[in-house]
């Protein structure tokens, strides 16, 4: 009853850490992060010991396929380039460069434990980042590298994780089985993704009830990465192509009302997530705390130290020499894009290398490490040390490095929200030519206004007036959804601006709802 008394407080606690650092512009993990050391510092506070095979599915599987959901095709695509140095030549240099330091700094540990810490902390936390980034309206480009790192990055850095930790336990390490390991786990999980998400598609077909529809979103999420992970498959990627998947699929199956109260019970979920993330870890820690005798801390102090600042260091050393080639590369030779992006430069670079902020993945991998792990209180300590440390050292200084180098937003997601809004408002009009009613000539006066209105990049939404236009509403806004979805297909827009514009269709939809009488 006290941990559950502590949760519940610790809840209250990070809703309102939250909503201080909305007002400060930092990412509330930060804040989440100093309440998990607070935490451990606290005597008295009971040790929890989570199975670890629930961590990475409780914290990373809903994290990954929210995450997973919101990314754009199309924008991965455009810069699968400088995703993929991050999420596998960043990720891999950082986990060389800490187990490295690890291993000679610490007596007895072996390389086998030091390379799956490195591989607990390598993979950054976007979803932080870009709490700062969104708020500052920085060119949409930099926003895709960060957030299309983290679905790579989680994948290339867990399956390391589980290749160390297993030899670490086990003693035994088979190099000829590694490769065909590595390609079915990926190739398996990408089939897998795909197929369970057609699978989901049509079990789900005529599911209304929204409660029941979004409890099987939930069940659905962890049953993928259970099924992946038992039958030997990358969950990570079999995961994050399911939800991939259903993005593409689901906006034109469910309805609006679904659709909002789905959106906003995953929110709170992922941060119910994250409160329980830094709880659990911090009452870990408060055990570490009273077990290390002074030699153990003074040891494990210094190679804390070192690993947070490899993690920091090797990432602006990556970044900037693949930025400084790219830059060469475009002054040498051109750039060739299918569409209008923002180029790399010093300040860009500067952003994304100081983005390398950890979070949840970091201390899920911690958590689900067995409790006879090698060292498993320095993996534990190191995991925390460097969530706490890049939180609050970038987290409360990437707003002024940013405000610093000058970078500022390229209109690309506002050009495209306007293109939207402009091509469904012009199916609004088609959809209404053919009905001369005076309820369709007073919604062919506001689609108008709303077409002239998008084509001035206005960010204004045309509200109905009318309480007798409701069915000829509910076709306008399957004309202006049909015709948004296809924009989206034919890759004229991508997930960001079809995002934006699908909100306000189904603010539109669910304001005709309201005019239905009882």
């Amino acid at each position: 009853m006290f941990v559950f008394e502590i949760v519940i407080a610790l809840l209250l606690a990070g809703a309102l850490l939250s909503l201080w650092a909305a007002r400060l512009a930092i990412p509330y993990p930060a804040l989440l992060a100093l309440t998990g050391a607070a935490l451990a510092l606290i005597p008295g506070m009971p040790t929890v010991a989570l199975d670890p095979e629930l961590a990475l599915a409780l914290f990373v599987a809903p994290t990954l396929l929210d995450a997973a959901y919101d990314s754009s095709r199309r924008d991965l695509r455009d810069n699968i380039a400088p995703i993929l140095s991050l999420a596998l030549g960043a990720v891999g240099f950082t986990i060389a460069a800490v187990a490295y330091v690890a291993h000679e700094l610490v007596p007895g540990l072996s390389w086998a434990a030091a390379i799956t810490l490195g591989a607990i902390v390598a993979p950054p936390d976007a979803s932080a980042a870009a709490a700062v980034l969104r708020r500052l309206k920085l060119p949409h480009r930099v926003l895709v590298i960060l957030e299309g790192e983290s679905l790579f990055n989680d994948a290339s850095a867990l399956l390391v994780y589980r290749i160390a930790a297993a030899v670490a336990v086990t003693g035994v390490f088979y190099s000829w089985n590694v490769l065909p390991m590595l390609v079915l786990m990926c190739g398996g999980g990408v089939i897998a993704g795909i197929a369970l998400a057609r699978l989901y598609l049509w079990v789900t077909a005529r599911l209304r009830d929204i409660p029941i529809a979004i409890v099987l979103q939930f069940i659905s999420t962890f049953a993928v990465w259970i099924v992946a992970d038992r039958i030997g498959l990358s969950a990570i990627i079999t995961v994050v192509c399911y939800a991939m998947t259903l993005a593409r699929h689901v906006p034109a199956r469910i309805e609006a009302r679904q659709r909002v109260a789905s959106y906003i019970v995953w929110e709170v979920v992922i941060f119910v997530l994250n409160v329980l993330a830094f709880v659990l870890i911090g009452l870990q820690l408060r055990a570490i705390v009273t077990r290390l005798d002074p030699t153990e801390w003074r040891i494990y102090g210094f190679c804390v130290i070192a690993v947070c600042v490899a993690v920091i260091v090797t990432r602006i050393i990556w970044w900037m020499s693949h930025n400084t080639i790219a830059r060469w590369r475009i002054r040498r030779f051109g750039v060739r894009v299918p569409r209008s992006m923002f180029p790399p430069t010093i300040g860009s670079g500067l952003i994304i290398s100081w983005s390398g902020m950890r979070g949840i993945v970091s201390l899920a991998g911690a958590l689900a490490l067995p409790a006879a792990f090698p060292y498993r209180d320095l993996i534990l300590l190191s995991a925390f040390a460097v969530v706490l440390t890049t939180l609050i050292l970038q987290g409360l200084t990437l707003r002024w490095l940013i405000e610093r180098v000058g970078v500022t937003d390229d209109g690309v997601v506002e050009r495209e929200i306007g293109l939207a809004r402009a091509e469904t408002a012009r199916m609004a009009l088609q959809a209404l030519e053919s009905d001369g009613s005076p309820s369709s000539l007073a919604l062919r006066e506001e689609y108008a206004a709303r077409l002239r209105s998008a084509e001035r990049q206005s960010n204004g939404v045309v509200k109905e007036e009318s309480s007798d236009t409701t069915l000829l509403q509910r076709r306008v806004v399957a004309a202006q959804r049909q015709a948004l979805l296809d924009l989206r297909a034919r890759d004229v827009i991508g997930d960001t601006a079809f995002q934006a514009v699908e909100e306000e269709l189904d603010l539109l939809e669910l304001a005709t709802d309201r005019r239905d009488p009882p």
